[in-house]
């Protein structure tokens, strides 16, 4: 395997950690807990949560040039869903849909290959949008551990690595 091969997979291993160690959290809500809101102007759980379920689709849709009507149809595919094991379930789902797809590109297409999102004026490489696919996720799993704490939940550092 080439050096751009084992940096991919390094790479789908950090999200695969942020996708296993969010599920743990996101199983852990309990039903009244969902309209939790640190702030008034934070999102509430279920929305922290419904946003981060759905980042590895909506963000694949991104990288792959679909118009903002249809990122964010994707972002608000789980607009009805309060069931924390479906939420998680869901990331599992859309994980490994962007796995496969990342998993099918050849190193040429990985580093040249540039797609412009709908609010870009420019292209981007597609291994720099894996990279910012794994930040982004690991931003919000951040959030849902602190909501999560704030919340009570007995919660330590060493789960977010387990």
């Amino acid at each position: 395997m080439n050096g751009v091969m084992a940096i991919r997979d390094h790479l789908l291993e950090e999200l695969e950690l942020a996708v296993r160690t969010s599920e743990a959290l996101i199983k852990r809500i309990q039903p009244g807990e969902w309209e939790y809101r640190p702030k008034d102007n934070m999102r509430t759980l279920l929305q922290l949560v419904r946003h981060l379920a759905a980042i590895p689709a909506s963000d694949m849709a991104i990288m792959q040039e679909k118009t903002q009507q249809e990122v964010e149809r994707t972002e608000n595919s789980m607009q009805h869903t309060t069931d924390a094991h479906e939420l998680a379930g869901r990331l599992r789902i859309n994980y490994e849909e962007l796995k496969r797809y990342i998993v099918s590109m050849n190193e040429d297409e990985l580093l040249h290959k540039a797609t412009q999102a709908f609010y870009h004026d420019h292209g981007t490489v597609q291994i720099k949008w894996l990279i910012e696919i794994v930040t982004h996720m690991f931003h919000h799993r951040s959030q849902l551990y602190n909501y999560l704490k704030q919340l009570g939940h007995e919660l330590n550092f060493f789960m977010l690595y387990a």
